[in-house]
């Protein structure tokens, strides 16, 4: 009985928070998972075809619920990215079918391959929760039902974004062309993959460009398989290539080749302050960053109790808390602090956690390194004086599970309240007033996401326009639609993913002027 209760509230949560974007489906309409999904592309997908990796190198993707080995799959690196971008180069040369094709058509193609995606749903929901360990339920409510939606978005882009006519001084016509940019190269990370990827593709594709995507080497197999979804959808040889390999050796190659026009990266930032360097020292390549976070949640204490208790929870600890917008700063005025913390230890104590294919709420941490870094942050924030007040330790003796953990009495120079820690650790600290609040917010490198829960609107709005971040939900928190732009401000990135505001990274703004004759000759 108790099991079909967090089963519930799982649901209720999912369907509350993803109600503007998703139409999660009832217990029983998710289609079971497959829990041994058949591993189908494990290579380099190159001009159309998989391929070896040039050195002949694999790597392991691990199981992260019983750390095993899934499968081995091709090391990319160098060579096969010079390989990828000559192939990308070709597809986009002038004349080539994917120059020429009509952008309706390039529309069409990107309607066809979120179709396909929409009819392996199932399976890539299993693949994804097995290489990744997020829980299958929200990958197929959350991730898949965000990652076609996307692909659909795009799709009815691609012939929508136009030029202008100019009014210009003289006997002159002049007027400006939304032209692609050329070879892309994008770089994704292993929390999101299917939309993380689709959020490069989506805008990159339905403006002409072509593609060289490096896949996290955690999370390479969902990745791999809608790259051949592409071709199956009709995509020319050469606009999508991936390659699975590593950041230094693959990553690398793709940030600093001269024949990448444009770079996308997102992951953490001490490796984002790398892409600029290595692209200006290529081509000058452009480049947008969507980096780390450490997003403020504030509670006033006119707020909805409930609604903030259960919207902060789910804020910090969706996907295990590997979210680069997680709400790991939650400021709970002084007033209602002691109930806030109570209530909230005892939603974590709650919170079901366990094998990813089940009913529960939480899945293990992608990997090692990040299994033993937040380990190492939650051990920090026992020495420097922060409260435990639930969790703290390992979740079983295998895979990468952790406890949902709750510090209260936090300050604001822990490393706990400054360190992105990318898991599920919740920290939360008292204030008196707005303006407090808004002094302490801003401590810090980042700017990506905030939130607000109150029912005054005067303040709703005051500390929405006062905090510095890409984002601000009020009384919800990470509601996400492909129509509304994300990134960050700071050390948090550079440049908008999503929406229309996402089309401006993938196109070059070109000015045509005629000289108009006054008379006939």
């Amino acid at each position: 009985m108790a099991a079909l209760v967090v089963r519930s509230k799982v649901l209720s949560s999912a369907k509350n928070v993803f109600q503007h974007h998703t139409r999660c489906m009832s217990a029983a309409a998710i289609p079971q998972p497959t829990t041994n999904p058949d591993i189908k592309y494990t290579q380099c997908f190159i001009n159309n075809e998989f391929v070896d990796a040039v050195s002949g190198k694999t790597f392991p993707t691990i199981d992260p619920s019983n750390e095993q080995t899934i499968v081995d799959v091709a090391e990319g690196a160098k060579a096969d990215v010079d390989i990828a971008v000559k192939a990308a180069r070709e597809a986009f040369r002038l004349g080539s079918p994917w120059r020429t094709m009509d952008a309706s058509n390039r529309g069409r193609l990107l309607y066809k391959l979120a179709d396909l995606i929409e009819r392996d749903r199932q399976y890539l929901a299993s693949l994804e929760t097995k290489d990744s360990g997020k829980v299958y339920s929200q990958a197929f409510n959350a991730d898949l039902a965000l990652t076609i939606k996307c692909y659909r978005y795009y799709a009815g882009w691609a012939d929508k974004n136009h030029g202008k006519t100019l009014h210009i001084d003289g006997d002159f016509f002049a007027y400006t062309r939304h032209e692609p940019v050329g070879v892309c190269g994008q770089i994704i990370p292993w929390n999101f993959p299917l939309l993380m990827q689709a959020w490069k593709f989506g805008p990159a594709l339905a403006m002409g460009n072509t593609v060289v995507m490096k896949l996290a080497e955690q999370t390479p197999l969902t990745g791999l398989y809608v790259a051949k979804l592409t071709e199956e959808a009709g995509f020319p040889p050469g606009v999508v290539n991936v390659i699975p390999g590593f950041g230094p050796t693959a990553g690398a190659a793709i940030a600093s080749h001269i024949g990448v026009d444009k770079v996308a990266f997102t992951g953490s930032t001490e490796i984002g302050q790398l892409i600029p360097v290595m692209a200006a020292q290529s081509n000058l390549k452009r480049v947008t960053l969507e980096l780390g976070g450490k997003s403020p949640l504030v509670v006033l204490s006119d707020a909805d109790m409930d609604h903030a208790i259960e919207q902060a929870h789910f804020g910090l600890f969706f996907n295990q808390g590997q979210c680069c917008c997680a709400g790991s700063r939650v400021f709970v005025e002084e007033s209602i602090y002691d109930e806030f913390v109570e209530r909230s230890a005892a939603r974590a104590n709650q919170r079901s956690v366990g094998d990813p294919f089940s009913s529960v709420e939480q899945g293990p941490q992608v990997d090692d390194v990040q299994f033993k870094k937040i380990l190492s942050l939650i051990q920090s924030g026992k020495k420097e004086g922060a409260k435990l007040v639930a969790g703290g330790n390992r979740a079983g003796d295998k895979g990468y599970f952790i406890q949902p953990t709750v510090f209260a009495d936090v300050g604001d120079d822990m490393r706990i309240a400054k360190e992105e820690i990318f898991g599920p650790v919740m920290q939360i600290l008292k204030f008196k007033n707005t303006e407090e609040f808004i002094e302490r917010a801003h401590k810090t490198i980042y700017g990506l996401a905030a939130s607000v829960f109150t029912k005054d609107l005067e303040k709703a709005v005051y500390l929405s326009n006062s905090l510095r971040a890409g984002t601000v939900w009020v009384n919800c928190f990470d509601v996400f639609d492909a129509s509304a732009p994300f990134g960050g401000y700071q050390m948090s990135g550079n440049g908008r993913e999503l929406g229309e505001y996402g089309l401006e990274a993938y196109t070059e703004v070109k000015t045509v002027t005629i000289k108009v004759p006054q008379k006939n000759s």
